[in-house]
């Protein structure tokens, strides 16, 4: 399990900044500050000397049609564990929707290597138990960055915890070598999503007068939008200034 942590840190990176730049005017809960900037420091200084390296060396070696196989493989294995926390949603539409995807995705799309869902309009519905929580009517808490994992709060910090130790049935399921492959799978995504989105990840962390107080303005921003979080006082959709 514990070697699977570095995966999911590049993971918050990633949806930290994924978004488009934020309006400014998000309020943040955070008596932590002094910690979590240490935090972000590591996360920033990992970022500079690893991730973004390594995933522009991925990119170049590596071709797309390669790179998209071994992400839709990745994300095809993820969808089992969306599918248990759209059951605790009660949303049972999009756990039918999920299981469909990841059926014909596992089967005609060769063990999730192609997404033919996505060619026939069976869009995937991504969920996480911090959404879960967010429905049973828990409050996000306090902001936190966590060391590898990145920006955070109490309410997701645990969740994601709670995701990769009992919500994961393929996690619980597959035996070595297709763990490894997943694992594999699982980075080479990431360092996909990295470069994708490098220009707007490197205009936060290394174009911003204070990189911190922009990543965790971005990540509240992004994560009340993702959650449509209206009853939040600070929701904002981040994307309604391009509209």
């Amino acid at each position: 399990m514990f070697k699977r942590l570095p995966i999911f840190a590049v993971a918050s990176l990633v949806m930290v900044v994924s978004a488009c730049s934020p309006r400014q005017g998000a309020v943040a809960d955070d008596p932590f500050e002094r910690l979590n900037r240490s935090s972000h420091a590591f996360n920033k200084g990992l970022d500079r000397n690893i991730l973004s390296p390594l995933s522009k060396t991925y990119t170049d070696v590596v071709p797309d049609p390669v790179e998209d196989s071994v992400s839709n493989f990745a994300r095809n294995l993820s969808l089992p564990g969306k599918v248990v926390n759209n059951v605790l949603q009660l949303d049972l539409s999009s756990a039918a929707r999920n299981s469909a995807r990841f059926a014909l995705n596992s089967t005609v799309g060769l063990a999730g290597l192609f997404d033919p869902s996505q060619k026939i309009g069976l869009v995937e519905k991504s969920t996480d138990f911090g959404e879960t929580l967010q429905g049973w009517g828990v409050a996000e808490g306090a902001y936190l960055e966590l060391p590898l994992f990145g920006p955070s709060n109490m309410r997701d910090g645990l969740a994601r915890f709670v995701d990769m130790l009992f919500l994961d049935p393929a996690g619980q399921i597959l035996k070595p070598p297709v763990s490894e492959y997943r694992s594999a799978s699982t980075v080479g995504a990431l360092l996909q999503t990295r470069q994708i989105y490098g220009a707007q990840i490197d205009e936060v962390l290394y174009g911003s007068a204070d990189s911190y107080a922009q990543s965790r303005l971005v990540y509240l921003q992004s994560r009340r939008f993702e959650l449509r979080d209206i009853t939040n006082d600070e929701y904002i959709d981040p994307y309604a200034e391009f509209e």
